[in-house]
């Protein structure tokens, strides 16, 4: 079925799972959250399905976003526990792992418009406007979502530093 081989199933589910959970946490947390429960899950996910793609891909650019995949990912949730950052820890960590988001995406959307439907798929190749649209739709989407990501961390940052700068009465 859709001509997926026997591990490019494996690939393709064990991936899955990282959009409803990247998904979750951009709507609960407004980033991805590597220390929560569905943070752990997504690491999980995405590793699984980054490793998975070296021996299935067919194109040189599947080995390039999965090995930025895995490092984006490495450094996301080691970024945090590196000290020495401070507080750019938190935009290094949420940019890292945005990104990833936005690398599982890409082949996502190019993988389903390829392929859907079975035998007749909306994009016929990888020059199909149909297909560099939606990508261009999602270089928006992530442009704009880490943004707002930055910019919501730079007023939390803002208002934990008034906070603790606040005078506590006596």
């Amino acid at each position: 079925m859709f001509g997926i081989s026997s591990l490019g199933w494996v690939h393709t589910l064990s991936s899955l799972p990282a959009i409803p959970l990247a998904t979750y946490m951009f709507a609960r947390y407004g980033r991805i959250v590597p220390r929560s429960r569905p943070g752990v899950a997504y690491f999980i996910s995405m590793m699984i399905g980054a490793i998975t793609v070296f021996p299935i891909a067919h194109q040189s650019v599947s080995y390039v976003i999965s090995t930025a995949t895995i490092l984006l990912l490495l450094g996301g949730y080691g970024v945090g526990r590196i000290s020495g950052f401070g507080r750019s820890g938190k935009y290094l960590e949420t940019i890292f792992l945005s990104l990833t988001v936005f690398l599982l995406m890409l082949p996502t959307v190019t993988e389903i418009l390829t392929r859907v439907p079975d035998g007749n798929p909306l994009a016929s190749d990888l020059s199909s406007p149909v297909l560099l649209g939606a990508q261009a739709t999602l270089l928006v989407i992530f442009i704009v979502g880490l943004t707002a990501q930055i910019i919501h961390l730079r007023r939390q940052n803002r208002l934990d530093t008034f906070d603790s700068s606040a005078e506590m009465p006596t």
